[in-house]
């Protein structure tokens, strides 16, 4: 799909969602009644697709025409908060749960509740809890268009050439002790410059040709890529509540624990050291044959499974942790500028946007899989026709109790630059888990007092 970097930008919103909103938006109508609906998304592997619901759209909608606009993730919040502070915000984008509460306190995205009522949208329609996730005391900002999860990718020529198998990967364990049947397969992944793999006594940890897992510690506050999903299998749980919660738990010794599993990965050689692997980033190492297997969500496939990539890639479950296996679920929606001039109009698109219409139209094209469950099986099902096996990803999502929401609530910016930078701290070895933790969850949850 498309968090490309997630919220490790930082406060990006701060100061452009400060005050209310103080004009009327767009005004792009025609003459003879005609409207013109600016329609912002940021993935690019998306665009096609959404162009095709904006053409289906206006064949039934002849006075209105949808322009999208794509832009890169950074770049896409950077323009819309500097969009919406001058009053000139597109009437419809694509939004995140980690961005829409400071929308929703700002004033800024129309309350959609009293339209869905209205026209009798049927919510059960799409993958359970999604519609509940852009809900805030009864009022609604946003309509679940897709979802994704998260499932191990691995080179397998790599994996191959150490004796490992697909089979050898579907049903891994791991704790923060010893890493389970994971870190076993990680080490035997791990290859030093003379051949010998992370198991061999004579193992070279400082002269490594291939890292058998990369991690991924620029991921905000939410951990989605990879530390999140692994500290929720041992235990740990982010808020009192989500959504809206109003007391964070980072100082939870299970994060702590996931943590340092994760730094003695790097103390072993089994994983790069954070400032080499950072100035990079994980897909660029794994397509230069540096690393053998990372996290990926399900917006990912394409990028892994296309022709221009340069490595054979497969996916694998995440491992079952002490407390099972968990992924993260998130969604994406639709939010209606709350000052556009075309109210109607802007929601009778991001009607469409949540109808089977529309997503039964992205799910063909095997992108992403769409929040409607028939449209997700059918998404599957082009996957398949398309030689991809990618069902992990759609397995995890229907397991009873293997899926968590990511958190919801005020501050996210905030909360999110303060938790990065304290686990970029601990990895480098600039302060311990516990401390570090402890001191950010302190200053997280001042930020509700």
């Amino acid at each position: 799909m498309r968090h490309h970097g997630r919220l490790a930008a930082g406060a990006l919103l701060a100061v452009a969602l400060a005050g209310s909103m103080t004009a009327c938006g767009n005004d792009s109508g025609d003459a003879g009644g005609k409207v013109t609906l600016n329609y912002w998304l940021w993935d690019d592997n998306q665009t096609a697709s959404y162009q095709e619901c904006a053409d289906a759209f206006h064949t039934a909608n002849p006075n209105i025409t949808v322009k999208i606009t794509q832009t890169a993730w950074a770049q896409y919040w950077q323009n819309l908060t500097t969009q919406i502070a001058s009053g000139d915000a597109p009437d419809v984008w694509t939004d995140h749960v980690s961005y829409y509460p400071q929308f929703v306190t700002s004033n800024q995205i129309l309350d959609i509740q009293p339209y869905v009522q209205r026209d009798k949208v049927d919510l059960s329609q799409f993958q359970a809890g999604l519609a509940d996730l852009f809900v805030k005391d009864g009022k609604r900002y946003g309509l679940p268009k897709d979802w994704d999860t998260m499932a191990l990718v691995y080179n397998t020529t790599l994996l191959s050439a150490q004796g490992v198998t697909a089979a050898d990967l579907t049903d891994l364990t791991w704790n923060p002790t010893d890493g389970g049947t994971l870190q076993q397969v990680i080490a035997k992944a791990t290859v030093d410059a003379n051949g010998h793999n992370g198991l061999d006594p004579a193992f070279d940890k400082n002269h490594v040709k291939v890292y058998g897992f990369l991690p991924e510690f620029a991921d905000g506050s939410q951990g989605q890529n990879g530390w999140g999903d692994l500290a929720e299998s041992a235990g740990f749980t982010f808020l009192d509540k989500n959504p809206w919660g109003t007391h964070y738990k980072y100082d939870d010794p299970k994060l702590a624990d996931t943590i340092n599993w994760y730094k003695q990965l790097i103390a072993k050689g089994y994983s790069p050291k954070f400032d080499k692997q950072s100035t990079l980033g994980r897909p660029a190492v794994m397509d230069a044959g540096q690393g053998a297997i990372t996290f990926a969500g399900s917006w990912e496939i394409n990028s892994y499974l296309s022709a221009t990539a340069k490595q054979k890639y497969a996916f694998a479950p995440l491992p079952t942790g002490p407390t099972g296996r968990k992924t993260s679920i998130n969604g994406l929606s639709d939010a209606i500028y709350a000052g556009t001039k075309h109210k109607e109009q802007a929601w009778d698109w991001v009607k469409f946007l949540g109808s089977a219409a529309c997503q039964d139209l992205v799910a063909k094209n095997a992108v992403v899989f769409p929040a409607i469950a028939e449209a997700t099986d059918k998404a599957l099902a082009a996957h398949q026709a398309k030689g991809q096996d990618v069902q992990v990803f759609t397995d995890e999502a229907k397991a009873s109790g293997g899926t968590f929401f990511l958190p919801v609530t005020d501050h996210g910016n905030e909360i999110s630059q303060t938790v990065q930078d304290a686990i970029q701290s601990i990895v480098l070895g600039q302060s311990d888990a516990a401390s570090g933790l402890k001191k950010a969850n302190n200053t997280v949850n001042a930020m509700f007092q």
